[in-house]
């Protein structure tokens, strides 16, 4: 097995440390290098050392987070990059996401998460954490309370549906969900056309607004 080569690029040497130890452990994650600065971390890049995922912190001394993804662009286009922050800040979350980071997480995520966010963008999948998401669309449909006024909002679920709308709203795909649940990917697809009849719902998005709103999920 072939691991997801990590270069870490964060200021405070006890953070830089931690995650450190937690990746290290991991059998399909390597630490190849680290970087207290943007400008570090780009003279260690141009060595040549191989790199799957740039893991960056936005606030650091002279340059920024999204100054490193604009100054990658040229060389590096190929290292996926991923924001880990504090700041949960829609405007940063936009900016980064436009300029080019493939993921955005914030310090405080569980490392489950941030494994997972590692090894779906490293298998070429973007991700923003669930909290981050959570919190927007919970803006978003706050603002739109009128788009939802005719949908129903007493719905029967049987238990498997329940893990499924959970798993969901955790930004998991069908075929995660079905490795998850032992089953076929078939069957979760199922299972998610049910839940969108039976909440009346259009897609992934509007699906999970209803149940935020509904306080079917926390």
């Amino acid at each position: 097995m072939i691991p997801i080569k990590i270069f870490l690029v964060e200021d405070h040497n006890i953070v830089r440390n931690g995650i450190r130890t937690l990746l290290n452990m991991q059998p399909d994650i390597e630490i190849v290098d680290e970087a207290a600065s943007v400008l570090a971390a780009l003279e260690k890049l141009k060595t040549g050392i191989q790199v799957d995922i740039v893991l960056s912190d936005i606030n650091m001394p002279e340059f920024t987070g999204l100054d490193l993804i604009h100054m990658m662009k040229a060389d590096f286009s190929h290292i996926k990059i991923i924001m880990l922050t504090m700041l949960d800040h829609e405007n940063y979350i936009k900016q980064t996401i436009s300029a080019g980071a493939s993921g955005y997480l914030l310090k405080n995520v569980d490392i489950d998460q941030m494994l997972f966010a590692i090894r779906h963008i490293a298998g070429g999948g973007k991700y923003i954490c669930s909290e981050i998401v959570f919190e927007m669309l919970k803006r978003q449909f706050s603002s739109a309370n009128d788009t939802f006024s005719n949908v129903q909002t007493s719905v029967d679920l049987s238990q498997r549906e329940e893990e499924v709308l959970l798993l969901i709203a955790e930004g998991f795909t069908n075929q995660d969900i079905a490795d998850k649940l032992f089953t076929s990917r078939r069957t979760v697809e199922g299972h998610r056309q049910n839940l969108l009849e039976k909440t009346g719902t259009k897609n992934t998005a509007t699906l999970i607004g209803f149940a935020i709103r509904n306080n079917m999920i926390n």
